[in-house]
């Protein structure tokens, strides 16, 4: 029974990953290149916000106008709600699935269709933080741009060496 309920549970937590992946035609990477960047790996899509919070933190250093930080703050203030609110939302959904499937003859129905609410949590809240770093992409110059990009990739360098 707990082999069950293990590989469904897996199912759900994974099924979102390589539909992402294909939205973004991009495949799915643990680590990160120069050459695709940082950005686009969904572990580092869940860090956006934080990455935007550095980016005010260091504003001089980026070069960042007043003018760019009144638009820039409202912004990350939305993408920190919108990561509270994904994370109770697929705590929420996970627990559902779980509820479901430790039946002993549990419901493959309602199972599939919780396993389907936990991809659709993921990938809504995916792009929305797509749209969030367009948001953001068009605030920045192109050199402030590439100095985002240096501290990403020098704070996943810091999480790879933990």
């Amino acid at each position: 029974m707990k082999v069950i309920v293990t590989a469904v549970a897996l199912l759900a937590l994974t099924l979102a990953a390589p539909a992402f992946s294909q939205m973004t035609d991009m495949p799915m990477m643990k680590g990160h290149g120069m050459g695709h960047g940082p950005m686009m790996d969904m572990g580092c899509m869940d860090r956006m916000g934080d990455v935007m919070g550095m980016c005010l933190q260091h504003a001089e250093m980026m070069g960042l106008t007043d003018d760019q930080l009144m638009k820039m703050k409202p912004i990350h203030s939305e993408m920190k709600k919108k990561q509270a609110r994904f994370r109770a939302d697929l705590k929420i959904a996970e627990i559902e699935l779980t509820d479901i499937v430790e039946k002993q003859d549990f419901d493959l129905d309602k199972a599939n269709t919780a396993v389907r609410k936990i991809e659709g949590i993921r990938t809504a809240h995916h792009l929305d933080m797509l749209k969030s770093m367009k948001e953001m992409r068009t605030l920045l110059t192109d050199e402030q741009f590439r100095k985002m990009k240096t501290m990403m990739f020098m704070k996943s360098d810091d999480k790879n060496d933990e």
